[in-house]
């Protein structure tokens, strides 16, 4: 029996966030085993969608054949709940959620609410929800009312690489990986590294500068304030095998994010037996290990400059994190156990059963 499953994406599988790495991946490894996965593209603009974008998505998604289930992103499906409405019966829709909209930062209080308001009553009717993490799942029974029995927890993925070996250099090689959206706080990041121009140290930013655009221009303007232009290149979206030699050559993965629904860069840099630096938000402390890592609180920029310091002063330090770093990727999942548990939630939500 072929095994079918439409996979409902805003816009590009190939735009360089996590989540759609995710996606991408996800739908790849279900092709190994014996899927038949079509992608369904509701368009661009999401979360914020215009007029026409919305009303593109909802006809797209109408047109669906009932037999054949559909998991939709939770990007795009999190601001579509009259889909949910009109099709929840009859369609077996299984919601993606990376980590819910409203918990973006820098989001007025009342956008907040709204995403909060679209996203809780889109949920109510799916036959069931995937997260990435299970602090995710927690947020999802408090904040949105959905059932635990209702959402599978099915994290990324990873690959076996190479263990990095550092840079090498007198300069300690720091890596930072996310889109510049404030909510993987690099305003905080910045002003914490210039408090240590003292010291021998140089930051790598990996990540899509046109989500958005005045995030962006902030940062480029943080970096000029604290004159820290020579120490800090900015080298927006790159292809994974650049990734892979900037991981194999980076000391200490730093990112202080204000919230992540899983945090795959922070898992990418364990796989690499790389430490991590990072703020206790949203699931870090269940992605990254604590003896690999050391957790700062969110927006503290003395509490990150004092920790990065240690470490850049401290080499015994930083190498007996990369020796758990090491050891602890050997814990982390495949795909391909990623891909079975989320094979499992489709055919058991097609089926009209519990997940």
């Amino acid at each position: 029996m072929v095994r079918r499953v439409v996979f409902a994406v805003p816009g590009d599988l190939d735009t360089p966030t996590g989540g759609y790495a995710y996606d991408k991946r996800i739908i790849e490894e279900l092709r190994k085993l014996g899927w038949e996965v079509d992608i369904l593209d509701l368009g661009s603009g999401f979360p914020r969608p215009d007029a026409t974008a919305r009303r593109t998505a909802n006809d797209l998604l109408a047109k669906r054949d009932p037999a054949i289930p559909v998991v939709i992103d939770g990007l795009a499906y999190g601001v579509l709940p009259e889909a949910g409405q009109a099709l929840g019966k009859s369609l077996a829709l299984i919601a993606l959620v990376h980590h819910p909209l409203a918990f973006e930062s820098g989001l007025p209080p009342e956008d907040a609410r709204r995403l909060h308001d679209s996203e809780c009553e889109a949920l109510r009717h799916v036959r069931h929800v995937i997260v990435t993490s299970p602090s995710t799942a927690r947020l999802l029974v408090s904040d949105y009312h959905i059932a635990m029995d209702r959402i599978t927890v099915a994290k990324p993925g990873n690959d076996p690489v190479p263990p990095s070996r550092g840079s090498g250099e007198a300069a300690l090689h720091l890596l930072a990986v996310g889109s510049v959206v404030p909510r993987k706080g690099y305003d905080v990041l910045v002003a914490a590294l210039s408090e240590l121009k003292d010291l021998s140290w140089r930051l790598s930013i990996v990540g899509d500068p046109s989500r958005d655009p005045a995030c962006s221009e902030a940062l480029d303007r943080d970096i000029a304030r604290f004159d820290l232009g020579s120490r800090i290149e900015r080298l927006g979206a790159v292809s994974q095998r650049t990734l892979a030699a900037l991981y194999g050559r980076t000391d200490l993965f730093v990112l202080p994010s204000r919230f992540e629904g899983y945090g795959m860069a922070f898992a990418d840099a364990i796989a690499f037996g790389v430490p991590v630096i990072a703020a206790r938000s949203g699931a870090i402390p269940e992605t990254i290990p604590a003896q690999a890592s050391i957790l700062v609180p969110p927006d503290d920029i003395a509490a990150l400059a004092s920790v990065l310091r240690r470490l850049i002063e401290n080499q015994a330090e930083r190498e007996e994190l990369r020796a758990q770093a090491r050891a602890a990727a050997r814990a982390l999942p495949s795909w391909r156990e990623s891909a079975d548990i989320v094979a499992r939630a489709i055919g058991m939500s097609a089926n009209g059963m519990p997940a």
